[in-house]
């Protein structure tokens, strides 16, 4: 496999044709070498359009859709970052490079190694990991400018839309499977929120997620 080739693949034909036009996360997308974060046994899938599973469970986001949602979060290189489900570490990767700092939180301690070593690797430094329950978000880090929410949810809990600044986004997916939504939410001061539906879609709740409806 041509992997320059099948890169510029990736961007060109399945990333580029969704509304992606930042130039910088372009740039990103074929300078970061997402193969080098993809589980042995899955190299030559790496630039695909499926989800790619992870060794301590859930699945690596599909690449059209973590670039829809980085986008969607206007990212600025003084923003500090919440995710939520570091996964391999690529979302990581992406937004680390366009912000000042990124918290991230791994339920899984083997995926939690993985995006550690992989971020290493990669160079990455200006990142945390933490283990934990990402429902939970990351209370004593925050608060933040930007929110990434890596997996599924039935809605977004106000304890994780309270860690963002006042004028701080969020991004995630809610809903009842298979009818779901990728999402944005600006808090417009310290009771409000606007919320966004971008596009509809399906993707694996966050661990213990399904079970959880949080009310506003």
């Amino acid at each position: 496999m041509d992997v320059e080739q099948a890169r510029f693949n990736m961007v060109e034909q399945q990333i580029r044709p969704c509304e992606i036009a930042d130039k910088t996360l372009l740039e990103l997308l074929l300078n970061i070498k997402r193969e080098n974060f993809v589980p042995d046994g899955y190299k030559d899938m790496a630039f695909a359009d499926v989800a790619i599973p992870l060794p301590g469970g859930q699945k690596m986001l599909l690449p059209r859709l973590a670039a829809k949602l980085v986008q969607e979060l206007e990212i600025k290189k003084t923003d500090k970052i919440l995710e939520i489900a570091t996964g391999s570490g690529y979302v990581t990767a992406l937004l680390a490079k366009l912000a000042e700092f990124v918290y991230s939180v791994e339920i899984s301690l083997i995926n939690k190694k993985l995006a550690i070593d992989n971020l290493t690797y990669a160079g990455i430094n200006n990142v945390s990991i933490v283990s934990g329950n990402g429902i939970d978000g990351l209370s004593d880090k925050g608060l933040y400018d930007k929110i990434f929410i890596g997996g599924g949810l039935l809605n977004i809990p106000n304890r994780i839309k309270e860690q963002l600044k006042i004028g701080g986004s969020l991004v995630g997916f809610i809903g009842h499977a298979p009818t779901m939504h990728a999402i944005k939410i600006r808090r417009i001061n310290e009771t409000e929120y606007q919320q966004t539906l971008l596009f509809e879609t399906v993707i694996d709740y966050l661990e213990g997620a399904e079970t959880k409806e949080f009310k506003f």
